[in-house]
C-alpha cells in the first residue's frame, strides 16, 4: 500500500500506473495528475513563444490537444510540447480573430491599418491596441512610402511606429536574391544606448518574422560586429555614425542598395556633431529619389528643416502638439537644499523611504562616478552609466537595472534619451542641467506609458540660477519646498571603504553636517566637486 501512496501522490510521480492489473483492488487506469510548472517539454517550438499553462491539466495557450507521445521513439513532431501525463499538443496558428480591440471614439486602432499578419501578431503579444498621435498621424504616409519628417515629445511611440512601416514594406517586397553586405534598411541614431533601444524594440516587432537586424555601434568587440555583417544576409542596420563609417572605409558594409533611410533624434545629431559623419553616409546612400528617407526629432528648429529639405523629397511634416511639455503622470519636486546638504538628502530618499528603481543624473562624468562611489560605501545597490564606461559594460548594467538587481542608476546625460525601462518610480537630478530640454528627456525616464512618477531636482546655490528657465520651458510654475525632516537624518558612518582614488578627495557634501534645518538661514554653501 505504500508503494502505491507514493507512485499517486509522490513528489516525483508523473502517473499512476497499475501495479497488477490481475490482482483486484489494484489501480487499473491511468490518472493525470495536477500540472506541475517542471512538467519536461520536448520539441522544438518554431516561434519561440513562452507557453503559459491554462486550468485543463496544464494544457498551454495556444496549443490543442494531439494524443499521446510516440512510445518506440519517445519524440514528438516539431511544433508539439508533452505535458504531464503524456498528452501532447500540437501549435494553433495564431490569425488576426484573435487580437481583438473595440472601435473607440477620437482613436486609431492598429487594426485599421492594412499590416501583415506577422507583424499583427507581435503588436498582439506586446499589447498594443490604439495608436498614439504620432503613430496615428505618420503611419499612413510611412506605409505608401512617402518621406517624412516627425516631430513629438519623447516616449511616444515613433520608434514603433517607424519600424512598423519597415518590416511592412520588407515581408511586402521580398527580395529574390538578398544583398550580401548591403542592408536594405538604415537607421542612425546618436548614441548607443537608443541604437541598442531600437533594435530590442525591432527584435520584438520582428519575432515572427526572419527579417535579420543588427546593430553596429562603438564600444562592442569590432571583429564581431564584422563577422555578422559579413554574413549571408542583412536587412536592417540600426547604427551610430562614427562605427558605420568605420566599417564603410574598411568595405565591410556598402549602402549603395538602401530602400529606407531612418535619421532618428536629428536635433540630438546636430548638437553633439554628427552631421558631417552623417552628411557622409547619406551620400553613400542611393539618391534620394530613389529611396524613402524619414526624420525624426523632438524639435523641428530652423536648422533640422534644412536638413529635412536637403535629404528628403517633398516629406510630410508631421507635428504632435503635446498637450504639456511634460505628461501629467510625472509629479516634479524642486527641493531648495545646499551643495553640502544634498547627497544626504539623495541617500535618506533611496534608503529611509525605500525606493527600488531611482536614476540619478549628473551634469558631469567625474561627478556621476564620485557619486556612485559614495553610495556604494553607503550600502546602496547602485551602478554608473556614462561615456567613461564601455559598452558591455554599459549593456550589462542597464539589463541589471531593467530586471531589477540593480536599484539606483546614477547617469550622466547619455542615459537621457532613448532608453524604455519600465518600473522607474524616481528620477533625481542631483545637478540640474543648463538645457531646459535636457530637463525634460531626464525626467522623461519615469512616468511612462500612462504609469505614475516622481522627479526630484535639487535647487542648490550652485543650480538654482537654472530653475527659472525650466519652468519658462515648461509653461508652469512648480513651486519649490524644504526637504521633509525625514530627508535630513543624519547620514550613517559608511559600510564600505571609498576607491583609494576617492579617499583623499571626499568632499563636504559627502560628510554628515549637524543635524537641524536650513530654514530661513543660510547654511554656507559649501563648494560642490561638481562647479
Amino acid at each position: 500500500m505504500f508503494k502505491i501512496f507514493r507512485k499517486l501522490f509522490g513528489r516525483d510521480s508523473r502517473q499512476a500506473i497499475a501495479v497488477d492489473q490481475k490482482t483486484p483492488g489494484k489501480i487499473e487506469k491511468n490518472i493525470e495528475p495536477r500540472a506541475r510548472s517542471t512538467d519536461r517539454r520536448i520539441g522544438r517550438i518554431p516561434d519561440g513563444s513562452k507557453l503559459e499553462p491554462n486550468r485543463e491539466f496544464g494544457k498551454p495557450q495556444g496549443y490543442e490537444k494531439s494524443g499521446r507521445t510516440d512510445a518506440r521513439t519517445q519524440q514528438n513532431k516539431p511544433g508539439t510540447i508533452e505535458q504531464t501525463g503524456g498528452s501532447t499538443y500540437k501549435k494553433v496558428p495564431w490569425n488576426i480573430s484573435q487580437y481583438v480591440v473595440p472601435p473607440a471614439e477620437g482613436k486609431t486602432r492598429f487594426l485599421d491599418f492594412d499590416l501583415p499578419t506577422e507583424v499583427m501578431h507581435a503588436i498582439s503579444d506586446l499589447g498594443f491596441q490604439y495608436c498614439t498621435p504620432i503613430q496615428a498621424g505618420i503611419l499612413p504616409q510611412l506605409l505608401e512610402g512617402i518621406d517624412a519628417a516627425g516631430r513629438a515629445q519623447t516616449g511616444t511611440g515613433k520608434t514603433a511606429a517607424f519600424l512598423i512601416a519597415i518590416l511592412t514594406h520588407l515581408l511586402r517586397n521580398p527580395l529574390k536574391q538578398p544583398h550580401r553586405k548591403s542592408p536594405r534598411v538604415l537607421i542612425l541614431a546618436p548614441t548607443r544606448e537608443l541604437a541598442l533601444q531600437i533594435k530590442k524594440d525591432a527584435d520584438g516587432l520582428s519575432k515572427y518574422t526572419d527579417v535579420k537586424i543588427v546593430a553596429v555601434l562603438g564600444g562592442i568587440e569590432y571583429r564581431e560586429q564584422r563577422d555578422i555583417l559579413a554574413g549571408e544576409r542583412i536587412d536592417i542596420v540600426v547604427a551610430t555614425p562614427g562605427r558605420l563609417l568605420d566599417f564603410k572605409k574598411q568595405g565591410s558594409i556598402h549602402l549603395d542598395k538602401v530602400e529606407i533611410l531612418i535619421i532618428d533624434e536629428a536635433d540630438r545629431m546636430l548638437d553633439m556633431g554628427f552631421i558631417p559623419d552623417v552628411r557622409r553616409i547619406i551620400e553613400s546612400t542611393p539618391p534620394k529619389t530613389k529611396r524613402q528617407t524619414v526624420l525624426f526629432s523632438a524639435t523641428l528648429t530652423p536648422e533640422v528643416n534644412r536638413l529635412a529639405s536637403r535629404w528628403t523629397r517633398e516629406p510630410s511634416v508631421v507635428e504632435i502638439e503635446p498637450e504639456q511639455v511634460v505628461v501629467k503622470t510625472i509629479k516634479q519636486i524642486f527641493y531648495l537644499t545646499t551643495d553640502v546638504e544634498k547627497f544626504k538628502v539623495l541617500y535618506n530618499l533611496i534608503a529611509v523611504r525605500g525606493l527600488q528603481r531611482v536614476m540619478v543624473f549628473a551634469n558631469r562624468k567625474d561627478t556621476a562616478r564620485e557619486l556612485k562611489d559614495h553610495l556604494s560605501a553607503q550600502g546602496i545597490n547602485c551602478a554608473l552609466l556614462s561615456g567613461d564606461v564601455e559598452q558591455t559594460r554599459r549593456i550589462k548594467r542597464l539589463e541589471s537595472f531593467r530586471s531589477g538587481n540593480t536599484k539606483v542608476l546614477v547617469a550622466t546625460d547619455v542615459a537621457a534619451r532613448g532608453l524604455h525601462i519600465e518600473g522607474i518610480s524616481h528620477v533625481v537630478n542631483y545637478n540640474l542641467p543648463e538645457n531646459p530640454e535636457d530637463y525634460v528627456h531626464r525626467i522623461g525616464r519615469t512616468g511612462r506609458a500612462g504609469a505614475s512618477g516622481i522627479s526630484i531636482s535639487f535647487a542648490t546655490e550652485t543650480d538654482s540660477y537654472f530653475v527659472p528657465a525650466i519652468k519658462k520651458f515648461l509653461g508652469e510654475d512648480i513651486p519649490s519646498t524644504y526637504p521633509e525632516d525625514d530627508l535630513l537624518t543624519p547620514l550613517p558612518e559608511p559600510k564600505f571603504p571609498l576607491p583609494k582614488k576617492q579617499q583623499s578627495r571626499r568632499g563636504r557634501q559627502y560628510r554628515d553636517t549637524p543635524h537641524h534645518s536650513h530654514r530661513g538661514g543660510n547654511r554656507g554653501g559649501g563648494r560642490s566637486f561638481s562647479r
